[in-house]
């Protein structure tokens, strides 16, 4: 079977403080959005699990969140992998953008159809917290408010269908570090940190102070994007390093994109696509 495996942004991302286990206590409305990775997943007559991965750049052996949600997966239902599974990429990594979540989330999704387990949502969300904070939203595949460290989700009924343009540079942003910045962090002179307010509610991300902080480039990346006329509206995804720009037409991105290569060089990862009412 092949499944697709989309990415997400963070339209809102308010952090409370840090938790007695380490995490920190947040509140966030993800969608998904029309960037996907590819999973192929079937049965395999000899034994074992199977991986492949055609970004030679990620683990393809038990550090991969694909391999980690198959056995997991396996392991709660007293099943032997028998698999053999496959990755295409095309979600960036290190982009704030959930890749690595929603792969993870989709195995698991992908697992219960193959096998015919009928696991309830409730009990996938279970595995998906032992992977990663992100990986129960995207079992709901559906816009939601998260709380807790991200594991408590909420879907959204009426969340907005919004194009955008995402871009993202060359590096990438340890999530961990964001989060160990947040409380002692100081904004960057000349930047808006404020809430962009919208019909449906506001764009607002508390990791931008720390990450801008040393990752200038990602601060004068939203300063530009929020003085272009096409966008109404500029934000960091999650803990980065892309930044998202609200068009205020779908067909004004291609336009938007090639001067934003003019201005910033073309060593960027840009793609316009836009928010799903529903990713299943």
């Amino acid at each position: 079977m092949e499944l697709l495996a989309p990415a997400k942004i963070n339209l809102s991302l308010s952090v409370k403080g840090r938790r007695e286990d380490g995490f920190h206590e947040i509140e966030t409305l993800m969608c998904p959005v029309s960037v996907f990775d590819r999973l192929t997943i079937g049965a395999r007559v000899e034994g074992g699990l199977r991986f492949e991965c055609d970004d030679a750049s990620l683990p393809a052996d038990g550090g991969n969140l694909v391999v980690k949600a198959a056995r997991l997966f396996c392991g709660e239902v007293g099943l032997e992998p028998h698999l053999d599974i496959h990755l295409s990429k095309a979600i960036p990594y290190g982009a704030g953008l959930g890749g690595g979540s929603s792969d993870a989330a989709t195995t698991l999704l992908g697992l219960n159809a193959l096998f015919e387990t009928q696991l309830p949502v409730d009990v996938l969300s279970g595995m998906a917290a032992q992977l990663g904070s992100d990986v129960p939203f995207f079992l709901h595949q559906s816009a939601a408010v998260c709380r807790g460290r991200g594991e408590r989700v909420e879907p959204v009924a009426d969340a907005p269908v919004l194009p955008l343009l995402l871009v993202k540079p060359s590096f990438e942003v340890p999530t961990p570090w964001a989060y160990q910045r947040w409380r002692d962090s100081r904004e960057v002179p000349g930047v808006d940190y404020g809430p962009q307010q919208f019909a449906w509610g506001a764009l607002v991300n508390d990791l931008e102070r720390p990450v801008f902080e040393k990752y200038l480039f990602l601060a004068e990346l939203k300063r530009w994007l929020l003085n272009q006329p096409e966008v109404a509206g500029a934000l960091m995804s999650g803990s980065g390093a892309t930044v998202f720009a609200v068009l205020r037409a779908e067909e004004q991105g291609p336009v938007l994109g090639e001067r934003l290569g003019e201005r910033f060089g073309r060593n960027l990862w840009v793609h316009l696509c836009r928010t799903l009412a529903s990713a299943g």
